[in-house]
């Protein structure tokens, strides 16, 4: 595939053409098209309930009252973002590993069953075998037998076998750790871990009970978004989706009761919110052994290394994002519990809408890191350009909803008239950031299936220091809006990083070139 660039068509078209590559097609339905969706849409529900669980939250801690509120928002910026520094290189690392490692198999086994229906032409009379009838009692002599003259069916030699992925045995043992290891530091260091977030004395008591809860649901989380890492590779999202509305129904459903009915306040909150996260976990743990042999032949077979030097580079991605999004909720807090409960309502539906866009940031990374392991460097070109003008369709779409839908749903949020007043001043920037959003996000999906982590960390340091810079000159200067004047700058950065490496087919991208 790869000497299709070589032509002298190709040579006269820069690298940067590769946006536009097929763009009358970008809604087509064909056979690229719905790979896409198959994995896009189920990935994009998955990614979202959980910020629509956290919303529900939201809407029914906002009934106590505003302080508590603020105090849950503080809690759960805090918790997702400690949770993403672990998470983030964990999933990332395992959807691209394990999607390589199934594409190299799945070359292998067809190769091998090639091979073997040859030996079996080369060793068998083709017209004897059309002769004889095929029967129950001959089917069964030829899966005991080697293959004869008398036997025209060939067993695939991978049939109904559980397969052995190393990467996903990594994943498990690493989501474990991590998970147990965010728990206690959570749970160890919540008052000064709140205090940095400067949240004030009357939030800090709902704040503690909220984040100590919840952090006991910290290993199911991590353990789960491993296993979802996995059936990405697989190019598997529906699995993961119905393992995640299934407990955030429950989340829903035991909101009320432990809030109201039993009086427990934001810790009924919390605790509904980690019975749903272990609901999660077991039941992707059992799909997952149904599908795959987790039991690694030796300890030598888990590939730690590979997992350790991509992961710290993405690990130092993260922390550079974790610091942008915390920041921006710390310079939040320190304007009050007003101004930090339309903070958190602002953030929460901006970050949900916005990963609806990571769905096909999945599927470009699935996709792409097949085709990359299998040199396919045509369908790789056709599947970037692909997700990203469905990403930026998706952002102007989402842009025109929420510009409507947040006028006359920030009431459902608060009765608050002070924080719905701020509400309807974040909401122009809730909806106007979705498409630099959605390319931001499916630019990471992309960079990410080409294994290109080096570029995605150091580019996001960059993109980091320069964000934090105007966070805290903006928000000095103009309050809440200069927060999300902030932030726009931040995800427009993001997004330009990704534009430059691909339009200049520069790293893995300079196959673009030649």
């Amino acid at each position: 595939m790869a000497e299709e660039f070589g032509s002298p068509a190709c040579k006269k078209s820069p690298p940067i053409f590769i946006f536009f590559k097929d763009i009358r097609h970008a809604l087509k339905l064909d056979e690229l098209g719905l790979e896409i969706a198959q994995i896009a849409l189920p990935a994009s529900l998955a990614l979202t309930a959980d910020p629509i669980a956290s919303l529900i939250d939201t809407a029914f801690i906002g009934q106590i009252g505003s302080v508590e509120l603020a105090a849950v928002g503080v809690s759960i910026a805090l918790f997702n973002q400690v949770s993403r520094i672990a998470i983030f290189p964990l999933v990332s690392v395992t959807t691209s590993f394990v999607a390589e490692e199934d594409a190299i198999k799945s070359v292998a086994r067809e190769a091998e069953e090639s091979d073997s229906i040859e030996e079996g032409s080369a060793n068998g009379n083709s017209e004897d075998r059309e002769l004889i009838p095929r029967s129950d009692s001959t089917e069964a002599d030829c899966e005991s037998k080697p293959l004869t003259s008398s036997c025209n069916v060939v067993k695939p030699k991978y049939e109904h076998q559980r397969r052995y992925i190393p990467s996903a045995s990594s994943a498990m043992v690493i989501g474990s750790i991590l998970g147990l290891i965010q728990a206690i530091v959570l749970i160890a260091g919540a008052v000064p871990l709140l205090n940095f977030m400067g949240i004030g004395i009357p939030m800090l008591s709902p704040a503690q009970k909220y984040l100590t809860l919840r952090s006991l649901g910290a290993p199911a989380v991590l353990l789960s978004l491993a296993m979802q890492g996995v059936f990405r590779g697989f190019k598997d999202t529906k699995t993961p989706l119905y393992a995640t509305v299934a407990g955030d129904l429950t989340n829903i459903i035991l909101d009320p009761i432990f809030i109201f009915v039993f009086r427990l306040g934001v810790s009924g909150a919390a605790i509904a919110h980690v019975i749903s996260q272990y609901l999660i976990a077991i039941i992707l743990l059992w799909k997952l052994i149904q599908q795959v042999d987790l039991i690694p032949p030796s300890m030598k077979r888990l590939k730690f290394g590979r997992f350790l030097q991509n992961g710290f580079l993405l690990l130092i991605r993260v922390m550079a994002v974790t610091f942008c999004v915390t920041l921006s909720a710390s310079l939040a807090a320190r304007q009050g519990p007003t101004s930090m409960a339309a903070f958190q309502v602002c953030l929460q539906v901006w970050l949900a809408t916005s990963l609806l866009a990571d769905g096909l940031a999945v599927a470009g990374q699935a996709i792409l890191a097949s085709s990359f392991a299998k040199k396919d460097y045509e369908r790789a070109t056709s599947s970037a350009a692909r997700v990203l003008q469905l990403g930026l369709v998706l952002g102007l779409v989402l842009g025109a909803i929420l510009g409507v839908a947040l006028q006359y749903g920030a009431k459902l949020f608060t009765r608050d008239a002070d924080v719905v007043r701020l509400i309807g001043i974040g909401i122009p920037f809730v909806a106007s950031t979705q498409p630099i959003n959605s390319l931001a996000f499916v630019f990471d999906g992309i960079n990410f299936g080409a294994s290109d982590y080096a570029y995605a960390a150091c580019s996001m340091v960059f993109v980091a220091f320069v964000s934090i810079l105007c966070l805290l000159g903006l928000s000095a200067t103009n309050g809440f809006v200069g927060l999300w004047i902030g932030l726009t700058i931040y995800m427009s950065l993001r997004a330009f990083a990704g534009f430059w490496r691909i339009g200049t087919g520069t790293g893995p991208w300079a196959f673009l070139r030649r």
